[in-house]
């Protein structure tokens, strides 16, 4: 059975790759494609539904696994990127542009997708000592 730190930790990575790939393919496909513009893909309520979804999956799985794990570099790492996040969405664009509201926003969510990624493998790394269900294969029958 899979934990509801390791289905969320899933997920939040999903969700940073998610950003990633708007944050690149909006501009090409609008330039190339000009039927998507239709779609408003480039607009700021796509960013506000992504950090809606973003915060509480990545706050929830991040504590999870440092309750488990006791490792808080993961969490710190983390909140950094959801910090990040959070200001290229609220200022980023108003005090850096485009560019610097993109970067912002790559930045956080490298930081938030390296996070859970180690979140994740942390159960796997510590073999037959690690408290999450599921971890250990011989445990599994």
């Amino acid at each position: 059975m899979k934990s509801t730190q390791s289905v969320m930790d899933k997920f939040a990575i999903g969700l940073s790759m998610m950003c990633t790939v708007h944050c690149f393919a909006t501009p090409i496909l609008l330039t190339l494609l000009p039927s998507f513009a239709a779609l408003q893909l480039d607009n700021e309520q796509f960013h506000l539904w992504i950090l809606a979804a973003v915060i509480p999956t990545s706050v929830l799985a991040l504590s999870l696994g440092c309750k488990k794990h006791k490792r808080f570099r993961y969490m710190v790492s983390g909140f950094v990127g959801v910090i990040l996040m959070v200001l290229a969405v609220a200022v980023g664009e108003a005090l850096f542009g485009e560019l610097g509201e993109k970067g912002f926003t790559l930045v956080g969510a490298a930081f938030i997708a390296v996070a859970h990624w180690f979140n994740y493998r942390q159960c796997f790394t510590k073999g037959d000592d690690c408290p999450c269900p599921g971890s250990n294969p011989e445990q599994a029958n």
